[in-house]
């Protein structure tokens, strides 16, 4: 974890106000798209994307709060769609990856769970045996929904790392219980329709520049 300071409440308006120049921009440049592949509109694009993840970033520093700004994948991430034109039904796969960079405080969680709930009446399927790290984990992750663990991942000890949603098109709805033993094993790219992904690896760089520009704009003038 970093020992860094929160930002302060004026680099966070500041970065507030950077969101809202953006979608200016961005609007601006929209009004005025000279064809299908503007690079104006690719621009502010890309602008609007960082300027909403350095606030994002801010916000949940300095307030632990969140928003639900996220950058999407680009558009070659998948292969060309070859699933049903009207699709009777749908499947949505969920991946996120976390490292366990505080187990004290993972751990800390966990012994609290224990004492509110000492009978723990979840499903056996939501426990874990044996003690330590890999107890707590499934203590907590039983407890709380995986979105509520996503926007409070770090009072769990724990470090976001990448993460995808795909929204996939099925022909029929599977029977109950079809494929709780292999949850992941029909993902098909050619039959999801849209997909999110999360993920450092996006302009990392450009995140970093933006975020060097912002502080020199909060650095009061001479």
């Amino acid at each position: 974890m970093s020992d860094a300071a929160p930002p302060t409440a004026d680099e966070v308006r500041a970065a507030a106000e950077a969101v809202k120049a953006a979608l200016d921009r961005h609007l601006v440049a929209v009004e005025n798209r000279t064809g299908e592949d503007d690079p104006a509109v690719y621009d502010a694009f890309n602008a609007l994307a960082l300027a909403a993840e350095v606030y994002d970033e801010r916000l949940y520093d300095r307030y632990d709060e969140v928003t639900p700004f996220e950058i999407p994948g680009v558009d070659d991430a998948l292969p060309p769609y070859a699933g049903p034109e009207e699709p009777s039904a749908l499947s949505v796969l969920i991946r996120r990856d976390y490292a366990v960079v505080e187990p004290a405080r993972l751990l800390s969680q966990a012994q609290r769970l224990a004492y509110l709930d000492p009978d723990d009446a979840r499903p056996q399927s939501s426990r874990t045996g044996g003690t330590g790290v890999h107890a707590a984990l499934g203590l907590v992750f039983g407890e709380y929904e995986p979105d509520e663990i996503a926007s409070r991942h770090k009072e769990f000890g724990l470090e976001e790392g990448d993460s995808t949603l795909w929204v996939s098109a099925l022909d029929d709805l599977a029977d109950p219980g079809e494929w709780l033993n292999a949850p992941f094993e029909g993902a098909d790219p050619q039959r999801t329709v849209i997909r999110f992904d999360v993920s450092s690896v996006f302009d990392e760089d450009d995140l970093d520049d933006l975020a060097e520009d912002l502080d020199e704009v909060d650095e009061p003038g001479p």
